[in-house]
């Protein structure tokens, strides 16, 4: 996987107060709305200076701020799941184990969105990242780095990742997203959302990306990326730097 060099914000989150995995059950917003933003690095540094500011908290896991995961992403052989977004189908799922490396614990994660836009993920516990699991297999595999906000009244939390890169389990291509940083603001809709207003203000605008599927239109030639082509050239222009595989 390429080795990601990018600006280490730990003094940045040195000054957040901390929240624990316990504390966080309040907030697990399984059955949710998402709003996802791309900025990059220089951008989430000045966003991570007004969220200490408004006095979001920060999640420590096992005395870390930052946690690395690692995701892989299964599809069907005709990648099914790929086209379905690919295609705006408004009824559609993603199936993944993800390792939480810092605990080393795993879980098999599925996520269904329905024709209201809200997102309800289930996940169980599983003993490791290669599954037999009916009909799929491996497409995708994701490393990045996440920090993790929550808002001081519990009613939101934010998603930030950091140092996303890919690998075809069935191509053997690689990608990078450079200094790309991808935010998920995930809410249960009834509550305001100061984090809005400060991504606003930081000009960090909405920005409908997934990275299952841009991390397949970079590592497979065969897929057809159709509207993620366009995703991926937004990208570049919002880092001011060209993405291309190893």
């Amino acid at each position: 996987m390429p080795e990601c060099s990018h600006i280490d914000f730990s003094e940045a989150l040195s000054g957040f107060p901390p929240v624990t995995l316990a504390e966080m059950d309040a907030v697990k917003l399984m059955n949710r709305i998402d709003t996802k933003y791309v900025t990059d690095e220089a951008g989430l540094r000045r966003l991570l200076s007004a969220a200490a500011a408004s006095g979001y908290r920060v999640l420590q896991t096992e005395g870390e701020r930052i946690s690395p995961y690692d995701s892989v992403y299964y599809d069907t052989p005709s990648l099914k799941m790929f086209y379905d977004h690919r295609n705006q189908r408004l009824v559609r799922q993603k199936v993944r184990t993800r390792c939480y490396l810092n605990s080393g614990t795993t879980f098999l994660e599925y996520k269904r969105k329905n024709n209201h836009g809200r997102t309800k993920k289930e996940r169980r516990p599983v003993s490791g990242m290669m599954l037999d699991l009916p009909g799929l297999s491996p497409s995708v595999e994701t490393l990045f780095r996440r920090i993790t906000l929550v808002n001081p009244e519990m009613t939101e939390r934010l998603t930030i990742d950091t140092c996303v890169c890919f690998r075809n389990l069935r191509t053997g291509i690689e990608a990078s997203l450079k200094d790309a940083v991808i935010i998920e603001l995930k809410q249960d809709g009834r509550s305001g959302s100061r984090m809005k207003r400060l991504l606003l203000e930081e000009r960090i605008h909405p920005f409908r990306v997934s990275k299952y599927c841009i991390g397949v239109s970079l590592s497979d030639p065969a897929a057809i990326p159709g509207r993620f082509k366009l995703k991926i050239r937004s990208i570049e222009k919002i880092i001011d730097n060209k993405i291309t595989v190893l």
